[in-house]
């Protein structure tokens, strides 16, 4: 055989794997790719996108790149999708559907409706949120009173694990790989809530942590050492010491829980500056803000001549635990997200359609954006980049996502979304 037929049959034979390949089960018609683009010269990274376009139709997923701000695929989720969340590698993206149904997918540029993953939930289990773990995906059913943990591939229910009779599971404070995941559960009768610690090599749930008044949120630092967790109700933030399973003795003057200002909903950490940026949705007719907390743990460069500074269990160094600032930013805040290399924080505003720029070194608002052809914003994701990273904004009165550069703090463009803005979700650097 000459050199040619050989190449040719070797083609015929990589076409016919790369079809098999592609096979799989279909679950809802192939969506068309909308301006799709060839591969970047440098490493591509994902703002996913997930909308809902009404009447009964199947959500959409949009993947747009970050480099060139294009939308590079399009794909159909369940029906009315809800949450989204996106796992901690950026690989693989999970939503909640109001059909009872949970959607899987694997991050592509070749990504189509075919290649999702659809699984059917609990009679009843009515789950508000999702957390992936490197093992096991953790729902919150509030209908049930338990989490799920689901396993496999495609996901498949393992057990459910059952949450203290009275409560509702409403979130999960976690970090991906840590030794204890933490389910934030809500008081049915109003009070104050409590954490269920998953210890993640058991898949059981090894004790119960007290919390504030109607706990919402929470976020694990990296480590896995320490969770914060937002109590609305009482304007605190409980910490916990996620290897002792227990609140965290915070030094004195700081105290535990921490108070914050009205109504926190969210957090996101700036970890290079050991700093925890709470956001504060106030009364939703004033301004909300954004309390600024120091929570760096013992070091060799925080207490070097402290005998009692264990490396692989640290005590909170001096001054965890205190308010540095407190910001104002705009009316009835939704969300904050920091960028990766921690110099400014970045708030949605929802009654005012803008974005609030944070430096965290001044510790002050340094530009106000208008989000336009958003109305009422309330979901936000950040992507460190040089020279410039980005902001993506979504709101569930639009059919647009507007992106937001971190260089010159003005909005780029925006990016149509065939349907209302639900979440958004992006790959980290």
């Amino acid at each position: 055989m000459g050199m040619k037929a050989k190449a040719a049959a070797a083609a015929g034979v990589l076409a016919a794997l790369v079809a098999a390949a592609g096979c799989g089960n279909t679950y809802r018609p192939v969506v068309t790719a909308i301006n799709p683009v060839g591969p970047a010269s440098q490493p591509q990274r994902f703002a996913l996108a997930i909308s809902d376009p009404g009447g009964g139709l199947p959500g959409i997923v949009t993947i747009v790149d970050f480099s060139g701000d294009t939308v590079l695929i399009t794909a159909n989720v369940g029906v009315a999708p809800y949450f989204f969340w996106l796992n901690a590698t950026g690989t693989t993206g999970y939503t909640l559907n109001g059909d009872a149904t949970m959607t899987s997918f694997d991050v592509s540029t070749s990504l189509q409706t075919r290649d999702m993953v659809e699984t059917t939930l609990l009679n009843g289990a009515a789950p508000n949120s999702i957390f992936a773990d490197t093992a096991s995906t953790y729902l919150t059913e509030a209908g049930r009173g338990a989490v799920a943990q689901l396993t496999g591939a495609p996901p498949a229910l393992k057990q459910e694990l059952p949450i203290t009779t009275g409560y509702t599971p409403v979130y999960i404070a976690g970090y991906a790989g840590a030794a204890r995941q933490y389910v934030i559960n809500q008081n049915a009768s109003g009070g104050n809530g409590l954490a269920s610690s998953i210890d993640t090599t058991s898949s059981t749930i090894s004790g119960t942590v007290p919390l504030g008044n109607t706990p919402v949120y929470g976020v694990m630092t990296s480590d896995g050492k320490r969770v914060f967790i937002m109590n609305k109700a009482d304007g605190t933030v409980s910490v916990i010491n996620a290897q002792a399973n227990a609140l965290d003795a915070v030094p004195s003057p700081a105290v535990n829980p921490i108070p914050v200002g009205t109504a926190p909903i969210w957090a996101d950490l700036a970890t290079t500056k050991n700093e925890l940026v709470v956001l504060n949705s106030g009364d939703g007719v004033n301004k909300g803000s954004a309390s600024i907390i120091n929570i760096p743990l013992c070091s060799t460069a925080a207490l070097p001549g402290n005998a009692n500074c264990d490396a692989t269990n640290p005590i909170d160094a001096t001054g965890f635990g205190q308010v540095l600032a407190t910001v104002p930013v705009g009316v009835n805040p939704q969300m904050v997200a920091v960028l990766q290399d921690g110099s400014r924080a970045y708030v949605v505003n929802k009654a005012d359609s803008t974005v609030s720029v944070v430096n965290l070194t001044s510790n002050t608002v340094t530009a106000t954006i208008p989000v336009p052809n958003t109305i009422h914003p309330n979901f936000i994701a950040a992507i460190n980049g040089t020279p410039t990273g980005k902001i993506y904004v979504t709101s569930p009165e639009s059919t647009n996502m507007t992106i937001i550069r971190t260089d010159t703090d003005i909005v780029e463009t925006t990016i149509p979304l065939q349907g209302y803005g639900v979440q958004v979700r992006a790959q980290l650097p």
